[in-house]
């Protein structure tokens, strides 16, 4: 697997920054020929939600551990070794050399076949080792672990001590500043795979996509040069770990002890990291500490300050810091910060048999959405990310969060959650990016885009479902989830897309795009490329219009047909082309937002341009119905489907006339 390569974020910097000013010089032909859309309405920037956190302050207390916990449980759990080859990646050689970790196996793994684990990788200090991790103090941090997996004080977690010194440690401590930096790309690339290939941890594969894919799963904590070690795997391999544990160390990633001489340069600089990843928001979480009396804690304290300025990237909900009364540089205070940090990051909150995914119910809330494991790494799109929220909202309280919408209960968006629960506990994948990290680091804003997939019958055509929220947010909870759903369940192959917020414009790039991937990948999806549909509500409704009129080209650098038919819900757009597409228009007689007469005379004008368009006003209906179900277009999706399959392989070249 290629590993990201140490000095390699500060070159993509720069060439983003070379890149931005090469687009602003020079534009293609196909780009001239672009449409410009109209603005939609004043837009102020959406606000970003908070997100979930347990901590109100930056610095907090630790809690104390349980003297019984220095005692031998009656549960104990193993500690296996491991040695594994490895290379010379501090000096650069690439000689091969041989490196041992030794591995925390929690009491009844070999029993528990159906359960998965975490894993946290905890680098000892300069004078320690691997072993001494799981010895020193008598077993103190073996016995830690085996009582909070007995008490459950965490979800089912396997701790991994390895080493960057080869049980050799240089005679300064400084000096061994290259083989900390060196130690994450050697866990990425060597040890990793050994040890998530050989217990049931959450890594599906350990390529590099498999580690990412289950990096919400993983760790990386040290303790003084360990700690070094963990800011550097900030820096370099930030794509393989969500939580950060650095204990009583600054980070040297700009020079020794640059943390603390150089705080807010050495903040700034991780900052960057983070805003050109894809993981800025909730992708990410420092867990520092130190004690009050460790000769450390200043210079790691002022640095983590440092960061906490800069709340863009580093608010409570991704950094705090943690503090021991009393605590020195010594390897005892280690139990107490673990016991305050392992169930943080690894709570043990879901269902035991973790092949079946815990359903919801409406006194859940948000943040059980945002976190649930079906859900890892897009979790924050289920519900409206763009929305400010309370995390602690019970799901019964969901029509808050859509301001555009009618007709929405939490039982019905509870409903929708728990299928797509299900589906994925049946095996399937259900979310799909649709940018590269290059498109994604060259704008961080594609961070938040997307597609759902809800298969239906191998081969048949695909639809793509556009929520509405006024280029606000994204309703897809109650508009987008449940039509996909409704398709799949028809046998079509039914996409859901989380587009970019803030116009028209960038939405529709958003759109186009997921178009060009699903047309790329189609035999991986197993999706016909002919025929497909798109579909929208209110705002989504304009993005199916607009690709129906101009298609991809209109607005990426990507050529592909124009869909077979438009299905458009209660919206104002009046635009069109000789070259639209059949058309379905359906709307509520008491829709107060978009108005049916533009709606019927835009109809109009595509059957006088001899483009089959069919208008659909009903009555006692208001905006935002989603399925409609309850209401007087109950059912709607069945007729619009009736209308799609018209045109399913029936088109006559590139004319959509009668």
């Amino acid at each position: 697997m290629n590993f990201i390569r140490i000095d390699t974020m500060k070159k993509i910097m720069l060439q983003t920054i070379l890149l931005c000013c090469l687009c602003l010089a020079s534009c293609s032909d196909s780009e001239e020929n672009r449409p410009v859309l109209p603005p939609d309405q004043e837009q102020e920037e959406p606000e970003t939600p908070d997100r979930p956190h347990d901590y109100t302050e930056l610095i907090s207390k630790t809690s104390p551990v349980p003297a019984v916990y220095e005692q031998e449980a009656e549960q104990r759990g193993e500690v296996v070794r491991i040695d594994y080859d490895t290379h010379d990646y501090a000096e650069g050689t690439g000689a091969v050399r041989t490196n041992t970790a030794y591995v925390y196996l929690p009491y009844g793994y070999e029993e528990h076949t159906d359960r998965r684990y975490n894993v946290l990788y905890f680098v000892h200090g300069h004078y320690g080792t691997a072993a001494s991790f799981f010895q020193d103090e008598n077993g103190l941090l073996r016995k830690l672990l085996d009582h909070m997996t007995e008490n459950g004080d965490m979800a089912p977690t396997i701790v991994v001590s390895p080493s960057y010194n080869y049980g050799n440690p240089t005679p300064n401590y400084v000096d061994a500043d290259p083989y900390c930096e060196a130690l994450p790309q050697e866990l990425v690339n060597d040890l990793i795979p050994i040890v998530e290939s050989r217990y049931r941890t959450y890594a599906e594969s350990t390529d590099a996509a498999g580690l990412e894919s289950s990096r919400e799963h993983r760790a990386i904590g040290g303790f003084s040069m360990g700690a070094v070690t963990t800011w550097y795997a900030l820096e370099h391999a930030l794509d393989y770990f969500k939580f950060f544990m650095p204990v009583s160390a600054d980070c040297w990633s700009l020079g020794e002890f640059a943390g603390m001489n150089r705080p807010a340069e050495t903040a700034e600089y991780l900052a960057g990291i983070i805003r050109q990843s894809p993981y800025a928001g909730t992708g990410f979480y420092i867990w520092a500490a130190s004690g009050t009396d460790d000769s450390a804690y200043r210079e790691t304290l002022v640095q983590i300050e440092a960061m906490a300025q800069l709340t863009d990237v580093f608010p409570l909900s991704n950094l705090t810091f943690h503090e021991k009364d009393g605590a020195r540089h010594e390897f005892r205070p280690m139990a107490e910060y673990l016991y305050n940090a392992l169930p943080f990051f690894f709570p043990n909150g879901h269902n035991e048999n973790t092949n079946t995914y815990g359903h919801l119910t409406t006194s859940n809330t948000v943040k059980d959405v945002v976190e649930h494991e079906a859900f890892s790494g897009f979790g924050q799109f289920i519900l409206p990310a763009e929305r400010r929220y309370d995390d602690d909202m019970p799901l019964a309280n969901v029509a808050s969060l859509l301001p555009y919408h009618n007709y929405v209960t939490g039982e019905r968006a509870v409903e929708t959650i728990n299928t797509m629960i299900d589906y994925v506990n049946e095996g399937n994948r259900l979310f799909y990016n649709i940018y590269s990290d290059e498109d994604k680091r060259a704008d961080a804003r594609k961070n938040n885009t997307g597609l759902f997939f809800f298969r239906g019958e191998p081969g048949r055509p695909f639809a793509i479902v556009c929520p509405g929220g006024g280029f606000s947010y994204v309703g897809a909870i109650h508009e987008g989830f449940p039509l996909a759903i409704a398709l799949s369940e028809m046998g079509y192959n039914a996409f859901s897309i989380q587009y970019r917020t803030g116009g028209a414009q960038v939405a529709c790039e958003d759109l186009a795009q997921a178009i060009d991937f699903i047309m790329r990948h189609a035999e991986e999806l197993q999706v016909s490329t002919e025929d497909y549909s798109l579909w929208g509500g209110s705002a989504g409704a304009r993005m199916a219009a607009y690709l129906g009129s101009y298609s991809t080209q209109g607005f990426i650098n990507a050529t592909h047909e124009r869909p077979a038919t438009v299905i458009m819900g209660y919206t104002g757009h009046s635009e069109y082309t000789p070259d639209d597409p059949p058309t379905y228009v359906i709307i509520g007689e008491d829709d107060a937002i978009a108005s049916p007469a533009i709606m019927r005379r835009r109809v109009e004008n595509l059957q006088a341009l001899g483009i089959d368009a069919e208008f659909h006003l009903l009555p006692d209906l208001r905006h935002g119905f989603g399925l409609g179900r309850g209401t007087t277009a109950e059912g709607w999706h069945e007729d619009a489907v009736r209308f799609w399959e018209k045109y399913i392989s029936r088109k006559n070249g590139t004319s959509y006339r009668k």
